[in-house]
């Protein structure tokens, strides 16, 4: 039975190494977010930051507190390393992760997005019953078995996010291998490599194999046989995107996850010589089960609908950007455009060009200039700045985007006062101007 299967016990190894490892990798992504300059660009230097629409409650915190706020989550990464007050600490570094993450989209990441989820799916997992100071501060937390639930629940969700990042390249301008050449021209300058990059058949290795691997990783270390050929080319394929990409934490976060697909004796074996090998075949169905299998449930379903939402939505993401975050759509395309906002006083009928440099920072800019809620939010903080100093203003904006390298065209309608519109989560805003390349529907 399905149940028997869930609730079935299994050794608890790779749910403690991953822990270990992923407490590190969160701390290091923590510190180094100071350390690089990501916080001081992020949330320092703005006048403001673009928070996720609908959450402008969200801020950051005034002067240099954000730097307090990264080192805390850098000591919380650290206690979830070791298991100290794990469940405290997992649960903390969730609602800070989280408020980072919808306090500002300019530094949008969709691995952020991942690193959400996977705190969240931690706060309800035992992963401080072995080899943590809880567990041997009070010995009665300690445990070498775990239901199997907790390993499927992992690889279900790996395998969520690699499968809808493979359907997502099947489109025009990934098959015909454009965009990898736009995402690899950014990076000729790289020593020894930079030239290699530019090669047509490279471009070609790269376009397959981006779509063969998201497709087939999780199946691959499923199967025995095939498991530690994947294991290789898994450290090679996000090796290779950490050196050339350079996306952070995320491919050794990547490559951590692989030992909930390794067999209990190999995880002892490399990594806990000294735990006792859970050797049982215990069924344990817990008395929350019927909630347990509801809130999964609901996870998963909202996990398998949300990227999958812009098929509802009139036009194209390729073009709009509606339904495209938290879509598992990465590296899909280059966006860059021009925008002028214009301001009409609604009492004297002047117009004026917004010096928007005096509001915006260069990385902020390039959103604003081509992503659509950018410029729609951006046009609703001048309306607020100007009424407060009592003028009533409309705000137009007049837009020209290329994506994946294409001429520039026109985006936005311009005789649309964007500060009057209202925006919707969930359906197609029409001051977006109809997709020249409609016609292909690269969906």
């Amino acid at each position: 039975m399905l149940q028997n299967w869930l609730f079935k016990k299994i050794d608890n190894g790779s749910l403690i190494i991953f822990r270990i490892f992923f407490g590190i990798l969160i701390s290091l992504e923590s510190f180094g977010a100071i350390l690089t300059g990501w916080v001081r660009r992020t949330f320092i230097d703005p006048t403001f930051t673009f928070s996720f629409i609908g959450l402008e409650w969200l801020q950051p915190l005034p002067g240099n507190g954000m730097y307090l706020y990264f080192v805390v989550m850098g000591i919380l990464g650290i206690f979830i390393a070791i298991g100290f007050k794990y469940r405290w600490s997992i649960v903390l570094f969730t609602l800070l992760w989280s408020a980072v993450y919808f306090m500002q989209k300019t530094a949008y990441n969709n691995h952020y997005y991942l690193l959400i989820l996977i705190t969240f799916l931690m706060c309800f997992l035992p992963a401080q019953r072995y080899a943590s100071v809880d567990s041997k501060l009070d010995p009665s937390l300690r445990s070498n078995s775990m239901p199997a639930y907790v390993q499927w629940i992992i690889i279900f969700q790996l395998f969520i996010v690699y499968t809808y990042a493979a359907l997502a390249k099947l489109y025009g301008d990934w098959l015909d291998l454009s965009i990898i050449e736009i995402l690899l021209k950014g990076k000729e300058s790289y020593p020894l490599i930079g030239s290699f990059l530019q090669l047509p058949w490279v471009h070609t290795i790269v376009g397959v194999m981006g779509i063969i691997f998201d497709l087939l990783i999780v199946p691959a270390l499923l199967w025995k046989p095939s498991r530690n050929w994947a294991f290789g080319f898994a450290i090679f394929f996000h090796l290779f995107n950490s050196i050339v990409f350079q996306i952070g934490i995320f491919p050794y976060l990547a490559l951590a996850f692989i030992v909930f697909f390794y067999p209990p004796e190999v995880i002892k074996k490399r990594f806990l010589r000294k735990k006792q090998l859970y050797t049982g075949n215990e069924f344990q169905i817990p008395s929350y089960k019927n909630w347990l299998l509801l809130g999964c449930g609901i996870y998963f379903a909202f996990q398998l609908v949300l990227p999958v939402r812009h098929f509802l939505i009139e036009d194209d993401v390729l073009w709009t950007e509606e339904g495209h975050r938290m879509s598992w759509r990465m590296m899909l395309r280059g966006r860059s455009g021009v925008v002028q906002f214009i301001i009409k006083n609604k009492v004297t009928g002047e117009k004026s060009i917004v010096p928007h440099q005096l509001y915006l920072t260069p990385q902020q800019l390039e959103k604003v200039s081509c992503y659509p809620d950018f410029t729609w939010q951006f046009a609703q903080y001048l309306e607020k700045e100007y009424a407060a100093k009592g003028q009533q203003i409309s705000v137009f904006a007049k837009s020209k985007v290329s994506i994946n390298g294409r001429p520039l065209v026109p985006f936005i309608d311009p005789g649309v006062d964007l500060a009057a519109e209202e925006w919707d989560h969930f359906g197609h805003h029409k001051w977006i101007l109809p997709s020249p390349y409609q016609k292909k529907k690269n969906r």
